[in-house]
């Protein structure tokens, strides 16, 4: 309680996500890449005993007193990672000699944020895939919902609300799809060297290149990479953090407008987010019912979007073989980036499975639009009653800017109708305003849009995620 914590871990992100990038976890993944590198040099020749790999096999977890230990080292040492080479090697000293043997630092540093990345989006696409799910049956069950659409948050033609949903969900399976992209393009750092000349390592193996390139594939394959960078200086490309973050940062734009859409909706009184029976809105106004999920949802978007700038200027300052300024601010741009991403995706989940839609409002603000919108139809009816266009057009005009200046002027209803219904010249028609009017004849092909969308797009998406989706279903209804 005396000192800072970041509310990012101690406030909202999820437990699997904190411990991804917790200190435990971190130095706990040195230890396996120190294992990978001594199983495959001892595999390729190098005097490894077996004890000394059973021992590190042992000891691949950190206990409390293993920490202090650490610290203590770093302390003197002012060497992070020789810190925890020493404490290794307290636990396993059969194999206190040849822990790190040939590597640098950014064997263990840059190899373990690979993993941290990769592991990221492991724990973020599944939460995607269900989000985008309960989104999917938002938009299905309201797929004919007809509702006011607006463009420049002015009253345009009819949509559904159904089909609003989908412009959501199609930047959503976007972001999928970039989750995925980036996950699957990630590639190993593997074993380099101080400069990435594997020149340590040539030494080790008396110059024999091809020994050198089986360890590199070997220590790849056991931490479970499909291929290494071909090439690299000391560090991978900070590059590869960009291709990272940048699918993080297009995603909280996503969010954001999605989030504002439904605070605008919630002021509209149309739709709103979850509110808890017990809920509190504001501490003086007992009433309120204010959009706290949506606006928490847009102030962390807003976080995240900006983390993706220091992947470019990081990346973009980097000296030849690499240089240490990368080093405090990729401490906590990555983590930062995942963890509110994470928190996005929860938040985002709870709005999505309990978003309320009242479609008498609803109506009552359709119906103050759609006499207007209905006039054209008005027009054409009259003409294939035997009436002449340019005098119903002129006539249609005259009432509506009538009814126009009570809305605007008096602050009271559209009686564009009424006054249709109570003059005569358009008593031909007075029988066929109700269908003339219907709203469900002004969404065009919003409703067949809405489900084509689904079938076609999104439930192929998330088919791989049918378990995390099953799983998530089921965690609901036990809550």
């Amino acid at each position: 309680m005396d000192s800072y914590q970041t509310p990012l871990s101690s406030r909202y992100a999820s437990k699997e996500m904190s411990q991804l990038f917790s200190a435990a976890n971190r130095f706990g993944t040195w230890r396996k890449l120190w294992l990978n590198l001594a199983i495959a040099e001892k595999e390729l020749g190098l005097p490894i005993s077996d004890l000394a790999i059973e021992q590190m096999k042992a000891n691949l977890v950190l206990d409390e007193a293993q920490m202090k230990v650490a610290a203590e080292e770093e302390r003197k040492r002012r060497h992070d990672v020789m810190a925890h080479v020493h404490t290794f090697g307290t636990v396993a000293p059969e194999a206190a000699g040849i822990i790190h043997l040939g590597a640098t630092s950014c064997y263990v540093t840059d190899n373990a944020d690979l993993i941290f990345l990769r592991d990221g989006m492991d724990i973020l696409i599944p939460k995607l895939a269900i989000v985008i799910d309960r989104l999917a049956k938002f938009a299905d069950q309201y797929k004919d919902l007809p509702t006011l659409g607006f463009t420049h948050f002015q009253p345009a033609q009819l949509v559904t609300v159904g089909k609003r949903a989908t412009l959501w969900l199609q930047e959503l399976l976007w972001d999928l799809r970039n989750f995925q992209r980036a996950r699957d393009d990630l590639g190993f750092r593997g074993v380099k060297g101080t400069t990435g000349t594997q020149g340590s390592f040539l030494a080790l193996f008396d110059g024999d290149h091809d020994k050198v390139e089986e360890l590199d594939e070997r220590v790849t394959e056991l931490s479970g990479f499909s291929y290494a960078y071909p090439v690299t200086g000391q560090t991978y490309s900070r590059r590869i953090d960009g291709d990272v973050l940048a699918p993080l940062a297009l995603f909280g734009a996503t969010v954001h407008k999605m989030a504002t859409d439904i605070r605008l909706l919630a002021n509209l009184k149309e739709v709103e987010e979850p509110f808890e029976k017990d809920q509190i809105g504001s501490s003086a106004m007992a009433y309120k019912r204010n959009p706290m999920r949506s606006e928490r949802l847009c102030s962390l978007a807003r976080h995240l979007g900006p983390l993706f700038q220091n992947t470019l200027m990081t990346a973009s300052t980097q000296w030849f073989e690499r240089t240490l300024d990368d080093s405090a601010n990729r401490r906590v741009t990555l983590p930062e980036a995942f963890l509110t991403a994470d928190i996005l995706l929860t938040t985002l989940q709870n709005v999505c499975e309990g978003l309320v839609v009242y479609p008498k409002v609803i109506e009552r603000r359709i119906m103050q639009e759609l006499p207007f919108m209905a006039t054209e139809n008005i027009i054409m009816a009259i003409v294939k009653a035997g009436g002449d266009r340019q005098e119903c057009h002129e006539k249609i005009r005259v009432l509506s800017h009538q009814a126009g200046a009570v809305v605007k002027e008096q602050g009271g209803d559209n009686d564009l109708i009424e006054r249709v219904k109570a003059d005569a010249y358009f008593e031909p028609i007075w029988n066929q305003l109700d269908a003339l009017l219907d709203p469900s004849t002004f969404v065009g092909r919003a409703p067949q849009q809405v489900t084509k969308f689904l079938t076609k797009f999104v439930n192929p998406a998330i088919a791989p995620y049918a378990d995390a989706i099953k799983n998530a279903q089921a965690a609901q209804l036990s809550v």
